[in-house]
Order: structure tokens, then C-alpha cells, then sequence
């Protein structure tokens, strides 16, 4: 009898250690799930040069870019209002993500858009891998500062920097790439 309980005891304890090494999904400690989305990143000819991934977590949206064949230098990248990414102009994703009415820019005294990010720094190969974290929009749908909602939201790469002050887009230049932030599988 002892022998069987401590076959049992033992069973019990490796079957714990090996599913803890199984762990695949990121959960909060609330133990609500986290939302991410995955979007192809295209250039103004249509093609997908990259990928944007947005990962709902407890302090805000953390914004991965993944992508090559970018023009080196500083580019603003900001979240518009619409997810739809038409080549070659992207005009089609709208405006800036801006539910709260205000002006652009990070030092404008009337600003900030919700969807005004910092700007990206990208090397002379032309790839570039950054994480960008914003505690002013949520993934989570029905709430005013969601960008899923309707008709989705957009990742707008520009041409040029961001001055951080100039409304409506920081001076920052053509729309380069764009990923269609939508939310549906």
C-alpha cells in the first residue's frame, strides 16, 4: 500500500513539473486572457515587407515591428484611424486614431492624437525590429480608446520624423508601409 502512494506521489509530481515547462500562452496574473493580433506590413507597392504585432498587456499595447527594405533614418509611425492599407498612398487608413479630439504632437500644448507614437530609428540595412509600448489605447473592443472597433485601426510608417508639435501628422511626410489592424481572424 505505501508503495502505490508513493508510485502515485511521485507520478503526480513529475506530471506538475512537466506541464509547467508547457506554458505557451501569456496570462495575467487576473488571469484574463491576453488579445494579440498579427498584421502583414505592406510598402506603397503593395508588397508585405514585414509584420506588425500588437499584444494587449496589463500597463497598455505593446507594438512589435518586424521589417526590412524600410529607407534608413527616423520615421514617425503612428496608429490611423481606419484599417484598410491601399497602395500606394495609404490615404485609405485615414487620419490619426484621435477619439479624444485633440491636436498632434507629444509637445503640443493642445495635443496629443492617442495614436502619436515615438519615432523609429531605422540603420542603413534597412531592416528593423522595435517594440513600442502605449498605455493610451486598449485592444479591448467597446471601449472609446479600442482601436477595434467597426472599421478597425491602421500602423502607418512615414517617410520622414516626426517633429512631435506640427498637427496634423508632425511634418512627417508621405505614408511608406502600412498594416491593416482589423481584429478578425
Amino acid at each position: 500500500m505505501k508503495y502505490k502512494l508513493l508510485v502515485v506521489l511521485l507520478l503526480s509530481i513529475i506530471l506538475v513539473v512537466a506541464g509547467c515547462g508547457n506554458a505557451k500562452q501569456k496570462v495575467p496574473v487576473s488571469g484574463e486572457q491576453m488579445e494579440s493580433i498579427i498584421a502583414p506590413l505592406l510598402n506603397t507597392e503593395g508588397k508585405e515587407i514585414g509584420e506588425v504585432t500588437l499584444v494587449q498587456e496589463t500597463e497598455g499595447v505593446l507594438i512589435n515591428v518586424q521589417a526590412e527594405n524600410l529607407p534608413p533614418g527616423t520615421h514617425g509611425i503612428h496608429i490611423h484611424e481606419t484599417g484598410v492599407c491601399t497602395a500606394p498612398e495609404f490615404t485609405s487608413a485615414g487620419a490619426h486614431f484621435n477619439p479624444t479630439g485633440k491636436e498632434h504632437g507629444f509637445n503640443n500644448p493642445k495635443g496629443f492624437h492617442l495614436g502619436d507614437l515615438p519615432n523609429i530609428e531605422v540603420p542603413d540595412d534597412g531592416k528593423v525590429s522595435i517594440k513600442l509600448t502605449t498605455a493610451e489605447i486598449t485592444l479591448k473592443k467597446g471601449q472609446a480608446n479600442s482601436i477595434l472597433d467597426k472599421d478597425g485601426s491602421a500602423i502607418v510608417i512615414h517617410e520622414k520624423a516626426d517633429d512631435y508639435k506640427t498637427d496634423p501628422a508632425g511634418d512627417s511626410g508621405a505614408r511608406i508601409a502600412c498594416a491593416a489592424i482589423t481584429g478578425k481572424k
